[in-house]
C-alpha cells in the first residue's frame, strides 16, 4: 500500500549550473510534519538542494534541474507548474533575518495581501505572530519598524511572515547561524511547535542543533567531480549514533568538516 505520509519526494534529482553538476542524483522522501535536517561540509550543495525544493534556483542564470521533485505526487519542475505557486506552498526562511523595511504589522500583511488573502488581516497578523512566539513581545508596537527588533525577534518575524501565506512546507537555511545561543534555542523550540502543522526542512552546520531539533537527517558529501550528493538519509538518532557510512561517522564526530 502506498505511503501518502511524504510531503516531498525526489527521484534522481540533480542540479546543474551550465555544464557543472552541483548536486547529483538525490533520492529522499521527506515525511509530513517532521523536521528534516540537511548536514555536511561547506560547499557540498546543502543550500543549493534546499533552494531547489521551492525553485529559488530559478533565479540563478544557467541553473537547471533534472530528475523529479514531487510535492503531493506532482512534479514541481513540470512544464505546467507555476513557480510562484510553488513558493506559496513552500515558504523559506533565510540565514540572516531579512524583514521588509516596513512596520511589524506590514511585514506580515504585505505578503499575505499580494498572495490574495481576503480574510480579516488583523486576525491573520495576530495568529501568525502567535505561531512564531512573537505576539506578546510586539503586540503594543505593531506600527513600529521591524528593524527596531533584535536579531532573534527579526528572525521570528520572518518565520511569522512565512506562516502568514499558509504554506505546507517551511524551508530554513541556517536560520540560527546569525543568532546568539538564547535566540537559537528559541528558534529550535519554535520549530518543535511549528512541526505540529508544517513540514520543516532545515540546513544547518551545527551538529548539536541537527541532533537536538530534527527527526530525520540527510548527510551530504562532495565526490571527486565536486558534485554534492546525499550519502546517507535516516532518522536522526541512527545518523548520529549508528551511521552506516564511515564518512558520516567521521563528520558527525568532528573528525573532519
Amino acid at each position: 500500500m502506498e505511503n501518502n505520509n511524504y510531503a516531498i519526494e525526489t527521484n534522481d534529482l540533480s542540479i546543474h549550473y551550465g555544464r557543472f553538476t552541483a548536486v547529483k542524483s538525490v533520492n529522499m522522501k521527506v515525511e509530513r510534519q517532521k523536521i528534516t535536517a540537511i548536514i555536511g561540509p561547506s560547499g557540498c550543495g546543502k543550500s543549493t538542494l534546499l533552494r531547489a525544493f521551492n525553485r529559488m534556483n530559478d533565479f540563478v542564470p544557467g541553473c537547471f534541474v533534472t530528475g523529479e521533485l514531487l510535492l503531493d505526487k506532482q512534479n514541481l519542475y513540470g512544464k505546467t507548474i507555476d513557480p510562484v505557486e510553488v513558493r506559496r506552498k513552500i515558504g523559506m526562511v533565510f540565514q540572516k533575518p531579512n524583514p521588509f523595511p516596513k512596520s511589524i504589522y506590514e511585514n506580515i500583511a504585505w505578503g499575505a495581501r499580494i498572495n490574495g488573502f481576503k480574510g480579516k488581516m488583523d486576525d491573520l497578523v495576530e495568529q501568525s505572530l502567535r505561531a512564531a512566539a512573537l505576539w506578546d513581545e510586539v503586540k503594543d508596537k505593531l506600527q513600529e519598524s521591524a528593524y527596531a527588533l533584535s536579531g532573534g525577534q527579526q528572525q521570528r518575524l520572518c518565520i511569522a511572515r512565512t506562516i502568514a501565506i499558509q504554506p505546507e512546507i517551511i524551508l530554513m537555511d541556517e536560520p540560527a547561524s546569525a543568532l546568539d545561543p538564547i535566540s537559537t534555542l528559541r528558534i529550535e523550540e519554535l520549530m518543535q511547535e511549528l512541526k505540529k502543522n508544517y513540514t520543516i526542512i532545515i540546513v544547518t552546520h551545527n551538529m548539536q542543533q541537527a541532533a537536538r531539533a530534527s527527526d530525520y537527517t540527510a548527510m551530504m558529501m562532495i565526490d571527486d567531480k565536486r558534485a554534492g550528493s546525499v550519502i546517507e538519509f535516516d532518522d536522526t538518532k541512527t545518523i548520529f549514533m549508528r551511521p552506516s557510512d564511515k564518512r558520516t561517522e567521521d563528520y558527525v564526530t568532528g573528525r573532519f568538516g
